[in-house]
Order: C-alpha cells, then sequence, then structure tokens
C-alpha cells in the first residue's frame, strides 16, 4: 500500500504544479490594470547578468492603471526601460531620470476578447496535463496488479481515487480561467 500512496501522492504534486503553473502564466497576462506581475519575465542585463526587474527596484501600483518601478540603484534605470521596451508588454515606458512609470491603456473589445481565447487555451492545455498525470498513475496501478502488488479491488479503489483527483484539479483550472476570464472582460 505505500507505493500506492506514492503514486497518489506524487499524481497529486504533479497535477498541483500545472495549477501553479496555469496560475504564472495568468499573472503575467495584462488585463487593462496594473499588475507588477507583467514584468516577472522581463530581465536587465546588471553586471552581465540577466536580473529579474523586480530584485533591482521596488515595482509598486500607484494608480489602477500606472506602475512605478523606482531602482535602488539609478545607473540601473536605463537598462530597465530598454528591456521593457524590448519585451512584448505593449507599454512604452515614461523616465523621467528617478522613476519609470508604465501607463496601461484600457483594452479594447477586440483585445478582451483575444485575450479571453488564450487564456482558454492555456486553462485547456492545462487539464489536458492533469489528464495525462491521471493517464500515467493508472497505468502505475495497472502495473502494480499485474506484478502482484495490488488486488483487483485496490486497483478499482485507486483507480477512482485518482479519477477523484483528475476532476479536483480539473475544476481548479475551470475556477482560474473563469477568474481570469472576468478579470479582462471588465471595463
Amino acid at each position: 500500500m505505500a507505493e500506492m500512496k506514492e503514486v497518489f501522492d506524487k499524481a497529486e504534486h504533479k497535477m498541483s504544479r500545472s495549477i501553479d503553473h496555469l496560475e504564472e502564466e495568468y499573472a503575467a497576462i495584462r488585463a487593462g490594470r496594473a499588475n507588477p506581475a507583467v514584468l516577472d519575465k522581463i530581465t536587465v542585463d546588471y553586471y552581465d547578468t540577466p536580473t529579474p526587474i523586480n530584485q533591482l527596484a521596488a515595482v509598486a501600483v500607484t494608480e489602477a492603471r500606472v506602475l512605478t518601478i523606482q531602482p535602488w540603484d539609478i545607473s540601473v534605470l536605463r537598462g530597465i526601460e530598454k528591456a521593457i521596451q524590448m519585451s512584448d508588454l505593449g507599454v512604452n515606458p515614461q523616465n523621467d531620470g528617478k522613476i519609470i512609470r508604465l501607463v496601461f491603456p484600457p483594452l479594447n473589445e477586440e483585445r478582451r476578447r483575444e485575450l479571453a481565447k488564450e487564456i482558454s487555451k492555456m486553462a485547456e492545455e492545462a487539464k489536458v496535463a492533469i489528464r495525462s498525470i491521471r493517464r500515467d498513475a493508472i497505468e502505475k496501478l495497472k502495473d502494480m496488479k499485474k506484478n502482484g502488488d495490488l488486488t483487483e479491488d485496490d486497483q478499482k479503489q485507486g483507480e477512482k481515487k485518482i479519477q477523484d483527483l483528475t476532476d479536483k484539479y480539473v475544476k481548479n483550472a475551470d475556477l482560474s480561467f473563469q477568474r481570469k476570464e472576468k478579470e479582462i472582460m471588465e471595463i
């Protein structure tokens, strides 16, 4: 039974990581309001080392659609500005010599619909990954039964438990999608 518990624990851990990954991808999507997470994937060349902006500066939301970036070392201000311009963020940084301001324009209807399709696809990919984890776990249970480590009843019980776990994480992916979709479609 210890092996069976290991199969469940491993499957649950992987499914949980799939949801975490989905949440991280959603955080990086700009939804018409300022969110420091949109800068997470942007790095600045700081003394020949690619460094995330949040490790070089204080990032704050000053207004609903304004993000301010105040570097601790003013010499890196130009580098941050360039990195943001080179990224696919779609916002032009305003540099006043001490602080960089990012003003996020409101999204138009067409862009909202595009983003909704994009996040729907991301949720679907997460659900496919979760179902793939389920398939692998069920295969392991079948192998264990074939090797004589499990009875048929234990295998059936295990498969049901894996399916319940899958249903739970697929539902989490759907809820995550619904939250992000609501945020995007809000004007």
